[in-house]
């Protein structure tokens, strides 16, 4: 079993980042393998509405110059998949709005093929606006018909400067059980 987390942070290793390993250190716990992928100084670009992806039906953007074939790879291949963005103008990042707006057209193309794995948006917050970000992540899981499990309160830690998300306690503690919850419904799946 394998979760496979992207951190549409601009710094790496940043807040966001932290809140994810704090997600995958539930999933350790479990015997569940983990991989982050930071899209901080990699190149990656919105849709361009091509529709080419309708036509190849490979799985693939048929632009290749970035990362997001990559990025495909690593969700097909993955029990589940977690988007972690930090709180930009109250949405998303750049980076992480250009892998959901592909990610999603590519997966819709290719006959919904992110359907029925577990998806969990993390989020990071200096202040306000993470509800629409969190809100943002979870209609890409819910668009590709995934299963996205709960937490104690929304997958939101605030903090500005980088580490300040580790005085966030209740944000540490959502973390942890959004893992604890993840874990629990990817072995509930995967029995037979």
């Amino acid at each position: 079993m394998k979760i496979v987390a992207f951190n549409g942070s601009a710094r790496k290793d940043g807040n966001t980042a932290i809140l994810i390993n704090y997600v995958f250190k539930e999933l350790y716990k479990q015997g569940i393998e983990t991989e982050l992928l930071q899209l901080a100084g990699k190149k990656i670009r919105g849709c361009k509405a091509c529709y080419k992806c309708f036509e190849n039906k490979d799985q693939q953007c048929s632009f290749k110059n970035d990362i997001l074939n990559e990025c495909m790879a690593k969700m097909i291949e993955a029990d589940g998949i977690i988007l972690g963005s930090p709180t930009y103008f109250t949405d998303v990042s750049t980076e992480m709005k250009a892998l959901i707006d592909r990610a999603g057209f590519v997966a819709r193309a290719n006959g919904d093929m992110l359907k029925r794995k577990l998806g969990a948006a993390v989020v990071a917050a200096r202040r306000a606006g993470s509800i629409h970000a969190f809100d943002t992540l979870n209609h890409f899981f819910l668009i590709a018909q995934m299963i996205i499990p709960g937490s104690n309160y929304w997958n939101i830690g605030f903090g500005r400067n980088t580490g300040e998300v580790e005085k966030d306690e209740e944000g540490i503690l959502i973390m942890k059980t959004l893992g604890q919850n993840m874990a629990w419904l990817l072995k509930k799946l995967k029995e037979k």
